[in-house]
């Protein structure tokens, strides 16, 4: 089995199971795990990186966190 094969075998699952996996990222529980991860993400990189660039982290933040999740 190749690379292709198991990338083929992927998206396959993906599309069979596609309405099962939409309910599970905007579940309740996808909410608030997202939110834990997201947020300590984003105070790591706040840590690191320059204080002018804040904003630019809590904007790719929330853009995530509007994808995965219920609110």
């Amino acid at each position: 089995m190749g690379i292709d094969d198991i990338v083929n075998q992927g998206k396959e699952f993906l599309e069979q199971n596609k309405s099962k996996i939409d309910g599970v990222l905007k579940s309740d529980q996808a909410e608030d795990i997202s939110d834990n991860v997201l947020d300590a993400a984003a105070d790591f990189v706040k840590k690191v990186a320059p204080d002018q660039f804040d904003g630019h982290i809590d904007s790719a933040r929330n853009a995530v966190d509007g994808v995965i999740g219920n609110k």
